[in-house]
């Protein structure tokens, strides 16, 4: 077999310098580094999220911040709402109660109860006149046309006492007095007022259709 023919010092020389420079695929170390280029910086991981809050503390006029604007307006609409209801309630009128009516002529009317033995005494009759004027001054109906109330006889042998009612009408107004000055009217109120609330110590006063009589 042949010898293999040593190499030159020229080839020797070659391979040498070869051999001394580094893999440029595969770091010495077995990891793959990313050199930067020249200028860039590198980026954070992760970008600093914006607060959502932050535009309201952005500064308007002077010191007022835009929080402050928003919050004065909300305020404001509030204070004006609540004024206009005011203002509404204060203002507003009834319509049956600012109809002027000339109340020209007198209607009268007598009203006859027959007292039960055991309620005669003699403050019932003030106690009597008394409820008849609140009770005709405070009428949703009959309220604006109430004069007076006035006891004209008390009879302890009949056990009857009778007062006498005024009221204001218009004159000549067929129609008022049939809708709103009738005696069904005026007795019916009186009937229902002793029924809801009875007189006290005679609780039997006046629940008896029968005791009530009414006439002109």
């Amino acid at each position: 077999m042949e010898a293999a023919a040593s190499p030159s010092p020229a080839d020797e020389l070659e391979l040498s310098a070869l051999e001394a420079q580094p893999d440029e695929q595969t770091p010495l170390n077995g990891a793959v580094r990313v050199v930067p280029a020249s200028g860039e910086q590198a980026r954070p991981v992760q970008a600093k999220k914006e607060n959502p809050w932050s535009s309201c503390n952005r500064t308007v006029v002077g010191k007022c911040k835009l929080w402050m604007v928003i919050t004065s307006v909300f305020l404001g609409l509030i204070v004006v709402i609540i004024l206009s209801l005011c203002l509404v309630g204060v203002t507003y009128i009834d319509e049956d109660e600012s109809e002027y009516l000339v109340l020209s002529s007198n209607k009268t009317f007598f009203i006859m109860l027959k007292i039960p033995e055991e309620c005669m005494t003699e403050q019932l009759p003030d106690l009597l006149t008394r409820r008849l004027t609140d009770l005709y001054s405070t009428s949703p109906s009959l309220h604006r046309y109430f004069t007076s109330v006035k006891m004209t006889d008390f009879s302890g042998e009949n056990a009857t006492v009778t007062y006498h009612l005024q009221f204001g009408v218009p004159s000549e107004d067929d129609d008022f007095m049939k809708y709103m000055m009738s005696e069904e009217l005026v007795l019916g109120i009186l009937m229902q007022n002793f029924h809801d609330q009875n007189v006290p110590g005679c609780e039997s006063l006046g629940l008896d259709p029968t005791s009530l009589l009414l006439y002109e």
